[in-house]
């Protein structure tokens, strides 16, 4: 027996994606991990190569549209876009007026979702702590690493565009932090909101063929090297948490790196009120979305397996 889809369920993932693709230091592949959708969104962006539009051609819309799973991809997509377009200005001025607020909700919901990977993982073998580890140090590498400038041009914005989608599907590897250590995220965030279509074109066309050629890579590792690919997406979150950290002051010119953390009364006696309430309060309900996210995906899943 067919199940039937929850297409405005998946509509709304594609939403909460697209809101953690626009805030530098979350990736919209940690979403998209946790709400239980990660593979099936891989194996569809795989799916979509020459073979199946040669299918296109040979046997029509209808085999086409099903073998690259294009029900799903609209929605998911449409819900990213969606978000995209109508949160950049809010999540621009949230992180230029709240940045404690919104770095604490993002800092439990990566914690949460440390959690949910560790529980997804089923062997730790050495192999698999050298692919933790080599996660955190990327992490961490791209986190402490000071921005570096680049010439705005249709050519960059391209090559931007491939190596933020990149990172964007990977869970906990952000996209938009890869284009703010390049100098291009204020560009994009600036292209959005005031809907310059030039600056848009050059990057979404780096985009879609970066996400075309990296979801065969990663559709091949998580096939056949799942526990590794595991371990190493683990590492990545771990080492975004000083990205999401609240209590930070942005210290290149200082210090020669991106950012200095700080513990949140170090923080209120240099920069000003830590709001330790407010900040534990909202890391706490990123925590719970997680874990509610997750316990809605294994209800689904309990439900779909009795109606098979």
């Amino acid at each position: 027996m067919a199940v039937k889809r929850n297409y405005p369920l998946l509509f709304a993932k594609g939403l909460a994606m697209g809101a953690a693709d626009v805030v530098p230091g979350v990736s919209g592949g940690t979403i998209a991990f946790i709400s239980g959708i990660y593979d099936e969104l891989i194996d569809s962006l795989k799916a979509v190569n020459p073979g199946t539009l040669r299918l296109l051609f040979r046997d029509g819309v209808g085999s086409f549209w099903r073998a690259i799973n294009g029900n799903f991809l609209v929605a998911l997509f449409a819900g990213i876009f969606t978000s995209i377009v109508s949160l950049a200005r809010l999540v621009r001025y949230l992180l230029e007026h709240q940045p404690l607020l919104i770095w604490s909700f993002f800092f439990g919901l990566i914690i949460a979702s440390i959690i949910y990977v560790v529980r997804q993982q089923k062997q730790w073998r050495l192999v698999q702590i050298l692919g933790l580890l080599t996660g955190m140090g990327l992490a961490l590498a791209a986190a402490f690493s000071p921005p570096v400038a680049v010439n705005i041009s249709p050519l960059t914005l391209f090559f931007s565009g491939m190596l933020a989608i990149c990172a964007m599907i990977l869970p906990g590897i952000s996209g938009s932090f890869i284009l703010l250590l390049l100098g291009v995220y204020p560009v994009i965030i600036e292209a959005v909101t005031d809907a310059n279509w030039l600056v848009l074109a050059s990057f979404v066309a780096g985009a879609v063929i970066g996400l075309m050629a990296f979801s065969h890579v990663l559709s091949w590792l998580l096939h056949h090297h799942r526990a590794t690919t595991l371990s190493v997406l683990i590492g990545f979150l771990v080492g975004s948490l000083p990205v999401v950290w609240p209590w930070k002051m942005e210290l290149s010119a200082v210090s020669g790196t991106g950012r200095q953390l700080l513990l949140p009364g170090d923080y209120g006696a240099a920069v000003g009120s830590p709001l330790v309430l407010e900040c534990l309060g909202l890391m706490l309900v990123g925590l719970v979305l997680v874990l509610a996210l997750e316990f809605a995906g294994d209800h689904l899943a309990r439900q779909r397996k009795r109606l098979l």
